[in-house]
């Protein structure tokens, strides 16, 4: 009796050790980018509500397909989450016939954030404006070359649609990461780079054109591209993904988790200081906007007839 006692008193403190198991975040960018400040800015709030120690995993590598390929294949128990901007599973799918994973390989959780797409330049390049960028595009032989967080991702889209529409002579120079692709844009390796609007702001970069339709409150005096005579509207927008088949009743804790945790006032100010307005949808809406924003890059792309070696 006393032996069967004891076993019950171990299994007894041993589960909830197994219902605390740790809780993954991957990123698929590089750290140091928007998406990795957006994770290690909700991990640990969205601990405290799980009751879980959250971590985050950059899993870089494909233009972020290889960390998405890392949550599809993962046990679907809630433990390993996908934190992605839109590239790897709304314009990827499209682009890539060697994707290694499907989009019904994932269950959405919820939104987090959507922001403009800012066209930057580094301070020393005296590029100021689009006019600025049109000009040393046509005056250097073999045109300019612009950064990208991959191929298929939305930088690139941006900017390989800006190329056919000027037809000005651009090369593609592909980073695993906004860090890398910033770095570069200091170097002058490349002398244009669109992202999120706070690798500018953080980074003291010059912002030379935003694609929304009207002029953002981050960047007030920054014309849009529509005004500099280019029409291109697109916003990067991030979220959290499980993998298919989590059960229900974990997603819903975890898009609780994460409802909650963009309403702390330090996450908050966090996504403030990346320039990225909060947005949250839960599973049901975000599915919904999910499967919109794969129709509008579907024909984005092939409309365009984008490619990866653009």
């Amino acid at each position: 009796m006393r032996l069967l006692l004891s076993a019950l008193m171990l299994a007894g403190l041993a589960l909830p050790a197994r219902a605390q198991s740790p809780i993954t975040i991957v990123v698929n960018f590089a750290a140091g980018g928007s998406a990795d400040r957006m994770a290690r800015l909700l991990a640990p709030e969205m601990g405290e509500s799980l009751g879980a120690q959250v971590v985050v995993k950059n899993t870089t590598g494909a233009s972020g397909a290889i960390g998405a390929l890392e949550v599809a294949r993962s046990r679907p128990d809630g433990n390993t989450l996908l934190l992605t901007s839109l590239g790897p599973l709304a314009i990827q799918p499209h682009f890539r016939s060697d994707l290694p994973y499907r989009t019904t390989d994932f269950a959405p959780v919820c939104q987090v954030g959507d922001a403009p797409v800012v066209l930057m330049t580094a301070p020393a390049t005296n590029i100021r404006s689009m006019a600025d960028l049109m000009q040393r595009a046509r005056s250097t032989r073999g045109g300019i070359n612009y950064g990208s967080v991959g191929p298929g991702s939305l930088p690139h889209i941006v900017m390989a649609a800006l190329a056919q529409q000027t037809g000005v002579a651009m090369t593609h120079v592909p980073f695993r990461g906004s860090s890398e692709a910033v770095i570069a844009l200091m170097r002058d390796d490349v002398s244009v780079y669109a992202d999120l609007p706070g690798a500018a702001r953080i980074n003291n970069l010059t912002a030379i054109g935003v694609t929304s339709e009207r002029r953002t409150p981050e960047f007030p005096d920054v014309p849009t591209m529509r005004e500099q005579g280019h029409d291109l509207i697109y916003s990067i927008w991030a979220g959290l993904f499980a993998a298919a088949s989590t059960p229900p009743a974990t997603l819903a804790r975890l898009e609780a988790a994460c409802e909650r945790a963009l309403r702390v006032p330090s996450v908050v100010e966090g996504f403030e200081r990346l320039s990225t307005p909060i947005v949250f949808r839960g599973q049901r809406d975000f599915a919904v906007f999910w499967q919109a924003e794969l129709e509008q890059y579907r024909a984005i792309v092939q409309s365009a007839g984008l490619r990866a070696t653009d």
